[in-house]
């Protein structure tokens, strides 16, 4: 009589997976499969994407055909549209002017608008009427500037209008407590019995813009930002559907709106003959802050060429800036190039007098601005709060003359110091809060 020895578990197993077909089969029917939503469950996504299909086709309309055929510039509108509907998609899922918060705006990578590169951008959507307060920790930016916007005008074909300027609060006015935190609140009137900061608000306004602006990047401290509507309950109730798809359907006109607004600009510089040269731009209808004031032109160089551009320094000056931008009007990439200056990075000569070159390649000299492989470009100046509002002058060299071209004391830089420079200023630049 032959004894069976009991089945040890890996045996049990593998005998249990190779029924287990059977068994199930025979065990319960299948279930059937559930049907697909029907087209369009989600309303306004389908028209969310057909409002975004051409619109680097309406942004490409705008500029001259020698652009439109170029595949580089193709994909960099590609990349501004793109900019375009992030920007708006984020205001999308987080902007309520019950509940708002400041959310990143224009940035090196949100380009639309030609950032600056020494500013953070954020905003806040806002209930016209209401009453807001804004609390945190004052820190020492050169400037940090809250400006109210209004509803956006109507557009007229080959113009840009953001409306008339409209209140500009200062962070740096206000009083701080021991541990540097401030305390304001804005209304259209001052709330009876209130004696602390107040800002009168514009009745009208939905919007606040933060602009925080650093010259030394390595000693200034960002301000602190939170934002509250008091005239309402504080607890943020589930989001109506209704409210949801008009956020969803707003990102297409929003997109519209910004992406293709300035992306000419460049070309119309060019046909004025405002090449390597430059002339002074008002700004005030285009959101441009009080004291202010801007002058630019495009730049057009070989890489074996360069340009030289000179001013006299106003005798005071709050804050000042030198930027470059791309054929479409995005700033060049500030993080990673030598593609920006301001007054503590940009010494006078000392005659007064400001030099910057202009150059695809390094000329060695410190005060350099990098076209970062754009061949053409905008050059853009900025001078804050300053006495006089000189135009510098534009002069054109060959790069093998740009020393001899300078005053002789003029201050240089080896590759391997520029290349730290670069390094130091990526890594300072990252430390900035962007959200």
């Amino acid at each position: 009589m032959r004894i069976r020895r009991p089945l040890k578990g890996t045996a049990l197993l593998a005998i249990g997976a190779a029924m287990l077909p059977a068994l199930t089969s025979k065990a319960a029917p299948p279930t059937p499969a559930t049907p697909p939503p029907p087209s369009g469950a989600v309303p306004g996504w389908t028209d969310f994407l057909d409002g975004l299909r051409e619109l680097p086709d309406r942004i490409l309309a705008r500029l001259p055909a020698d652009q439109r055929n170029d595949p580089q510039i193709r994909q960099e509108v590609g990349r501004l549209a793109l900019s375009a509907v992030a920007a708006g998609t984020l205001d999308a899922l987080a902007s309520d002017p019950d509940h708002p918060v400041f959310l990143p705006q224009i940035n090196n990578y949100i380009t639309t608008g030609q950032p600056n590169a020494d500013t953070n951008y954020r905003s806040a959507k806002i209930t016209p009427g209401g009453i807001y307060r804004l609390r945190g920790r004052r820190g020492s930016m050169n400037q940090a500037r809250i400006a109210e916007v209004g509803p956006r005008p109507k557009q007229t074909e080959g113009t840009v209008n953001l409306g008339k300027p409209r209140p500009v609060h200062d962070l740096n006015t206000l009083k701080v407590d021991a541990a540097g935190r401030y305390d304001v609140l804005l209304s259209p009137t001052r709330p009876q019995g209130y004696t602390g900061d107040w800002w009168q608000l514009d009745p009208t306004s939905n919007m606040l813009l933060v602009r925080m602006v650093g010259s030394q990047w390595d000693k200034e401290v960002e301000p602190t930002l939170s934002i509250e509507r008091l005239d309402i309950p504080a607890a943020q109730p589930r989001p109506a559907a209704a409210t949801l798809e008009a956020n969803l359907r707003s990102i297409p006109a929003s997109a519209d709106f910004i992406a293709p607004l300035l992306v000419d600009r460049p070309q119309k510089l060019r046909v004025e003959g405002y090449v390597n040269k430059l002339k002074d731009v008002d700004f005030s209808q285009m959101g441009g802050l009080a004291g202010q004031y801007y002058y630019e032109g495009v730049y057009d160089l070989k890489d074996d060429e360069a340009l030289i551009v000179e001013t006299k320094l106003p005798e005071r000056c709050t804050y000042r800036s030198l930027i470059l931008t791309n054929e479409i009007y995005e700033t060049t990439d500030w993080y990673n190039n030598h593609s920006s200056l301001n007054g503590a990075q940009a010494p006078a000569d000392k005659d007064g007098v400001l030099r910057i070159v202009v150059s695809a390649r390094d000329p060695g000299v410190l005060n350099w601005l990098d076209t970062a492989g754009y061949p053409r470009g905008v050059i853009q100046g900025r001078w804050m709060e300053c006495s006089s509002k000189p135009i510098p002058t534009v002069r054109k060299v060959a790069l093998a003359d740009v020393k001899k071209s300078l005053p002789a004391e003029t201050p240089t830089i080896s590759a391997e110091k520029r290349d730290k420079q670069i390094r130091d200023r990526r890594a300072l630049l990252q430390q900035r809060p962007l959200w």
